[in-house]
């Protein structure tokens, strides 16, 4: 366990694509079972007799999706990343500019820490405004949908009070 941390990316092995099967099917059979995460812990185990450990939820969601990954034949990559950002690092994350990050740290809404003349975000803070921004905009795309039995002049009046709706908000500052 003395590795030293480091960003590393791992392929799928056509030899080792059995092992990997049996593993998602391993993970989907106890999901389709209980409807999602298992309710019965799963373990880690060596080969001594009670050397095991349950794996916490975090690990388990990390090798679901690793997993899943590899079965589908994607690379997975794994890079540490640091609990506390900068605006660069964060911008990175959101996947828009510096300037923008800072625009929403300075409307407050993204919680933040001066040091000095620096700005740190948490991570835990930055994936939870992703997450709200992601559920605003699925709720937004969901105001925009045409229902199959709604006329078309129903669906432009309700699409124009949406539109108004997102920008009366952005005049708020709740965007």
């Amino acid at each position: 366990m003395g590795e030293k941390l480091r960003q590393e990316t791992y392929l799928p092995e056509p030899d080792e694509g059995d092992q990997v099967a049996r593993v998602y099917d391993f993970l989907q059979a106890h999901e389709d079972a209980g409807r999602g995460r298992p309710h019965v812990p799963c373990f880690l185990s060596g080969n001594a007799p009670g050397d095991r450990v349950e794996l916490p939820d975090e690990l388990y969601r990390v090798l679901r999706q690793v997993v899943t990954a590899l079965q589908e034949g994607l690379a997975v990559s794994v890079a540490p990343v640091t609990a506390t950002l900068t605006t660069q690092q964060a911008a990175d994350l959101l996947g828009v500019s510096r300037p923008t990050v800072i625009r929403l740290l300075d409307e407050e809404q993204i919680p933040f820490e001066r040091v000095n003349s620096h700005r740190k975000i948490l991570l835990r803070d930055l994936l939870s405004y992703r997450e709200e921004r992601r559920a605003r905009q699925y709720a937004a795309l969901e105001a925009t949908a045409v229902e199959d039995d709604e006329d078309i002049d129903t669906a432009l009046a309700r699409l124009k009070k949406a539109r108004q709706e997102v920008a009366r908000r952005r005049g708020n500052g709740m965007s």
